[in-house]
């Protein structure tokens, strides 16, 4: 396969500085506003870059709430992301909105929301999630398939009469961002990039060439 003839080219009207909100909160808020009206799959998909001494590492989680705090995401306090987490608290996010022709890419430092929060959504999710939650332990090794659904029966019988707890290795992490990057595709690969920059309690705009 001859991937340099993949080719596609960009043709958005761009943006300029007077297009943005001040409030890079509210310019996200309208962008995944925009990539879920145009019913992309999962537009809340985000990847998750973390890093320690030995590695850097991606995978791709789901946003479940921002505000002007920052990006709130789920994951087993035991995963690999996690104790990477621990020992660089240090992460990116990229959402690749490419149907749009659009990115948003984020910076900032990870700390872990409160137990009441993560009970909230951890109450909200269905059943099973749930008990899967429980069942995996993530990141480690396992044998086989089946014994990963022996274990989410096992929850299942053990969970069968009321609500299941939020376990305690398990729970939320906001990433509290300094730099929020908004890439717009243009022709000839000559893309707009609107950078937002933490100063103080303010934020900055500025262009980034392509």
């Amino acid at each position: 396969m001859d991937l340099q003839k993949l080719r596609r080219e960009f043709t958005s009207n761009g943006l300029s500085r007077t297009q943005m909100d001040k409030n890079p909160f509210v310019q996200f808020e309208q962008w995944i506003k925009q990539a879920s009206d145009a019913d992309l799959t999962l537009p809340n998909a985000m990847s998750l870059a973390t890093s320690d001494a030995d590695e850097v590492s991606l995978r791709t989680v789901l946003l479940k709430s921002f505000d002007e705090q920052g990006f709130v995401f789920f994951t087993n306090y035991n995963s690999k992301k996690s104790r990477q987490i621990k020992s660089n608290p240090n992460a990116a996010l990229l959402f690749p909105w490419l149907d749009l022709e659009r990115q948003v890419k984020i910076s900032g430092r990870v700390e872990k929301i409160s137990t009441l929060d993560s009970i909230k959504y951890f109450s909200s999710r269905p059943k099973d999630s749930q008990l899967g939650a429980w069942a995996s332990n993530q990141s480690s090794e396992l044998s086989s398939r089946q014994a990963l659904l022996m274990q989410f029966e096992a929850m299942k019988s053990k969970f069968k009469q009321g609500e299941v707890p939020l376990p305690d290795f398990w729970g939320g992490y906001r990433v509290v961002p300094h730099r929020i990057e908004f890439w717009q595709g243009r022709e000839n690969r000559l893309h707009d990039r609107l950078v937002y920059l933490k100063q103080g309690e303010n934020w900055a705009i500025e262009r980034l060439a392509p």
